[in-house]
């Protein structure tokens, strides 16, 4: 390609912040990216030696074309909407193509408020957007109790009501309307109503009954009862929703919080909204990753996103790490402990609960598909030929040597193939000699699926580092294995991965799903193996107590300490008791054994 051109319109861009679009030859826009110097950041991508999907973006470019603007947050807020709109090739996606519905009070005399999804610019006040719609109408009905409000679509304008142009109807004899068509109800008072109903939808709930107290203290003083008895029930109504609101502190007033967490496709931005100490909204996006971008490009787009969709206008942003975004009004501000740190933290949390749901339903949507996914990724971080539909992981378990055991877990297409799990007692090795022990489990292991003729796994893991997975290809030699399966160890420490006759290890990325799976592999041969570890101590410590008494086995020793629940009770136990445990026959040889020194 030809950079000439490209040169020197680089030359010639501005140091101002702005929005930038790379052109194909087709002269379709295939990127957009904001910059806080277009000079700086356009340059970059041609000075630099690119890699990966990025190196393949800049071998594509054929024009450059730019927008400056004032500072980097207009920059950021112009690139989210040109995204939206052009929807690149080679930019992040915004996987939300929900439309959520909004509350409106429309902008009229005597205004009425109902719900939509149409955004209308008519002057009208939209509040929202609400990702629950049993939210938005908690919100609804909470306010029709407080404020009878019009619902009827009539041109109340002061010439038609003062010329009688209307009759009441059926929502003013059931008290849902007070009838300001017929100047029941004075504009002035409507007006109050309309204010303390945007009050609340905010969340400035204690403006509204600060206002309301006093006023039902005057009705009350001036004997007007029934008038004070409506405003005490609307303050318990405004009280009781307030208490049901996640409350986090007090001091906390008009505070945005974001937090987020990715993984090697997607990013997830979580969005708290928290007004006088209550999160009065939430919301997670998940974004799309195409050129490996970093935490802190998925942050700046999720908070341009979510401050632009919810009309959020807070000075004050908790964040998990500052972002390279700079703007006067803004104040990014990381906690370090107390209400805020368990703010971010809640945010964090809700992230991840998001990220799980998704994960579950696109399983659920196709099953094989993200199987598949996550078998082509392990296929590739292990340079395996074939992608490693079986998997089995071995764990030993002793503790100082005594009852040592070994476990095998199996996985196939990525999940628990429990029906396949085997326990394995340690027969030739004597002490707590961890490496034998591997060598004895895995010839025993894979010498019976060869006599059986039974498949092998595509990949073997084994539970630690160089020591233990040498001893396991000595098996794996003697039955002439090597070659035929791909066989790892994992160390716990830094979670390395060696491989036969290489002694620096492979570190795969903390977020890739390849670790992941090979984690939970190798956790599930740890608990597997801990349970029969157990067992087999708990068997050992009954015989060594009761296996003395002649003619009582095993069961019948469990028998009488699930009754008795130690050897001590099964002492101090009378013959009666005994016998309404076990027979009669054995119930005396117990006693007599257990009492002969008495």
């Amino acid at each position: 390609m030809n950079f000439n051109p490209l040169k020197n319109i680089i030359k010639t861009l501005p140091n101002n912040p702005g929005v930038y679009q790379y052109y194909d030859k087709k002269e379709t826009i295939i990127y957009i990216g904001k910059a806080k110097n277009l000079k700086k950041r356009v340059s970059s991508y041609f000075t630099k030696n690119q890699i990966g999907k990025t190196a393949i973006l800049v071998k594509q470019i054929a024009d450059i074309k730019t927008i400056v603007v004032d500072s980097e947050i207009e920059a950021l807020l112009l690139e989210n909407n040109l995204i939206k709109k052009y929807q690149p090739k080679y930019n992040i996606m915004l996987k939300d193509d929900k439309t959520y519905p909004w509350i409106c009070i429309k902008n009229e005399r005597f205004p009425r408020m109902f719900s939509t999804r149409n955004i209308v610019k008519d002057g009208s006040d939209y509040f929202g957007p609400y990702a629950s719609v049993k939210m938005m109408n908690t919100v609804l009905t909470l306010i029709r109790e407080l404020y009878p409000l019009r619902n009827c679509n009539y041109n109340l304008s002061k010439e038609n009501v003062e010329a009688n142009k209307f009759k009441v109807c059926l929502e003013y004899h059931i008290g849902n309307c007070k009838a300001p068509c017929i100047n029941e109800q004075s504009e002035k008072d409507y007006d109050i109503s309309i204010a303390h109903i945007k009050s609340i939808i905010k969340g400035n709930i204690n403006s509204v009954t600060k206002h309301l107290k006093p006023l039902m203290q005057s009705y009350s003083d001036n004997l007007h009862y029934e008038k004070a008895q409506l405003l005490k029930e609307r303050i318990e109504i405004l009280e009781k929703y307030q208490s049901k609101s996640v409350v986090v502190s007090p001091t906390i007033n008009d505070v945005d919080v974001f937090s987020i967490i990715s993984d090697e496709k997607y990013g997830y931005v979580n969005y708290l909204k928290v007004i006088n100490g209550a999160i009065i909204q939430g919301h997670t996006i998940e974004l799309k990753k195409k050129l490996d971008e970093t935490d802190d490009a998925l942050l700046q787009i999720g908070i341009a996103e979510m401050r632009l969709r919810f009309g959020s206008h807070s000075k004050e942003v908790i964040v998990p790490f500052k972002p390279e975004l700079n703007d006067e009004h803004i104040r990014f501000l990381v906690p370090q402990r107390g209400d805020k740190k368990k703010l971010l933290e809640l945010s964090d949390r809700n992230a991840k609960y998001y990220r799980l749901e998704r994960n579950k339903q696109k399983e659920n949507v196709s099953p094989t598909k993200n199987s598949d996914r996550i078998l082509e990724r392990m296929q590739k971080d292990l340079r395996m030929k074939v992608k490693p539909v079986h998997i089995e992981c071995f764990d030993n378990s002793n503790i100082q040597g005594t009852n040592p055991v070994s476990a095998c877990v199996v996985f196939k297409d990525a999940k628990p193939s429990k029906k396949d799990y085997r326990h394995f007692n340690i027969k030739t090795v004597e002490g707590p000699d961890d490496f034998a022990s591997m060598t004895e489990v895995i010839y025993r292991r894979y010498k019976r699926l060869l006599e059986e003729k039974l498949p092998l796994p595509q990949l073997i893991i084994i539970d630690g580092g160089k020591g233990q997975l040498s001893a396991s290809l000595k098996s794996i030699d003697k039955l002439g294995l090597r070659g035929k399966i791909t066989i790892i160890g994992i160390a716990k420490k830094l979670e390395e991965i060696y491989f036969p006759g290489d002694s620096i290890p492979l570190y795969i990325d903390k977020k890739s799903e390849s670790l992941k799976v090979i984690q939970y592999l190798r956790n599930e041969a740890h608990r597997f193996g801990i349970t029969h570890h157990r067992n087999k101590r708990s068997k050992a410590a009954i015989t060594s107590e009761l296996d003395k008494i002649e003619g009582i086995g095993y069961k019948t020793a469990q028998q009488l300490l699930w009754k008795f629940k130690s050897v001590a009770r099964i002492k101090k136990a009378t013959l009666q008791e005994l016998e309404n445990t076990i027979s009669k026959k054995r119930a005396k040889v117990v006693f007599k054994h257990l009492n002969k020194n008495s």
